[in-house]
């Protein structure tokens, strides 16, 4: 399969791809950003990198600063697919923890097999090594910044 993804073959699911950059040892945004590693990230609006990740799935991901091999966090923007259009039924695991914030719209955060309301302005913190899911409220589908964090809890 790498090497299928590698010659533009096919393309991997996002969760695919996590689960390659853990075997890695190496940010999400490491393999997905062209951008070279520096001190000093700073990312403009206008030049952010296109949303990474199949909206048909569940999910597409906006990468907020550039990869760092050695950087312990990644901060991104999940856009969640509106309702009708989302196929992503089943949760989910990582090894870092994660710190959300409803930007827009409101989601159901599945967590270790219970739901939670979360609307604009409602934050969480928890570990990826538990089953978890973003899913969309309606058909207006939702934003949330999400940081995720090597070590932490």
């Amino acid at each position: 399969m790498l090497s299928k993804i590698e010659n533009g073959q096919t393309s991997a699911a996002v969760a695919t791809l996590s689960k390659i950059c853990e075997a890695l040892d190496v940010p999400l945004s490491w393999i997905l950003d062209g951008h070279p590693e520096t001190d000093l990230v700073l990312l403009p609006k206008s030049n952010r990198q296109y949303r990474v990740g199949n909206e048909n799935m569940g999910y597409s991901y906006e990468l907020l600063a550039n990869r760092s091999r050695f950087s312990g966090i990644e901060p991104t923007i999940v856009h969640v697919t509106p309702k009708d259009t989302n196929l992503r039924h089943e949760p989910y695991t990582h090894s870092q923890d994660e710190f959300i914030y409803v930007l827009e719209g409101s989601i159901h955060l599945l967590y270790d097999d219970k739901k939670h309301l979360m609307v604009k302005g409602d934050t969480a913190y928890f570990k990826g090594t538990k089953p978890h899911l973003f899913v969309p409220v309606d058909n207006d589908g939702a934003k949330v910044l999400t940081v995720f964090i090597d070590g932490g809890l």
